[in-house]
């Protein structure tokens, strides 16, 4: 089967700084891929991303090498296991605030006999590898959002689940569920302390900690403090924030 760059870039403790695509487009992931990114994650819950798009986005980012996730819209088995037929090799559940719910999200990725996931890769097959069943359970990620007061309550109880291989701080809603507005960087204390008590226990359990980041900067500091997997904004914040940069640029000439 085809290999997991996230799983040996873990494996030899570093860091890997993700692409977030939450643009309807298969040109834009195409556009994407001229950056080095480590991994990307199509974005299938805050996203006008349908099917058909994340389809095309997989089968475009597939002339690449580097590990394809997709963002499913909630703990639902059917998505997740039609995102993984179609060849994600990894899949972000939102909203795990349980060991009941993290139980249900990783067996719906697992082959029998420590999962429920159903047979049929429809483009998995091809794209992962004739080997794909025997190693399917050994390659695709689980990494389980942990967004809400209750997630952050139930930590060690997440972490601890059989099979999880890492977790993904989803900082706007833990912000908004601690009572303070969204902010991809934290602005209050409870927020900041949040991220490290979650970096905390997925150090004792060691699985990856990963984060959703405000800025580049961010995105280094949070790697540097041991979260494996740091995405920076999303190719939609980034298309704009380089707009405005280079308007400003020509502007503050014109202006000058």
């Amino acid at each position: 089967m085809r290999e997991n760059k996230l799983k040996t870039m873990w494996a030899e403790d570093k860091g890997a700084l993700n692409c977030w695509l939450n643009m309807d487009s298969s040109l834009a992931a195409e556009a994407m891929m001229a950056a080095d990114w480590d991994s990307y994650t199509i974005d299938m819950q805050h996203s006008l991303v349908d099917w058909h798009s994340a389809l095309t986005m997989l089968q475009t980012l597939s002339q690449g090498d580097k590990p394809l996730l997709m963002r499913v819209p909630w703990l639902d088995p059917a998505w997740i296991m039609r995102a993984l037929d179609a060849g994600a090799y990894g899949i972000v559940c939102p909203m795990i605030n349980t060991r009941d719910d993290c139980e249900a999200f990783v067996g719906a990725c697992r082959y029998a006999p420590v999962g429920y996931r159903s047979w049929g890769p429809v483009r998995g097959l091809s794209y992962g590898g004739p080997d794909y069943f025997h190693k399917a359970n050994e390659t695709i990620l689980t990494l389980a959002m942990i967004e809400t007061r209750e997630a952050l309550e139930n930590v060690d109880a997440i972490m601890s689940t059989p099979g999880l291989d890492g977790i993904y701080v989803g900082p706007n809603d833990l912000a908004i569920s601690l009572g303070y507005e969204p902010q991809y960087m934290p602005k209050d204390a409870e927020v900041a302390e949040a991220f490290d008590t979650i970096l905390d226990a997925a150090k004792r359990h060691n699985v990856v900690a990963g984060i959703h980041c405000g800025s580049g900067e961010m995105a280094g500091e949070m790697t540097k403090k041991g979260f494996r997997f740091c995405t920076i904004l999303g190719a939609t914040r980034l298309m704009v924030m380089g707009a405005n940069d280079a308007l400003g640029a020509a502007r503050n000439i014109i202006n000058g």
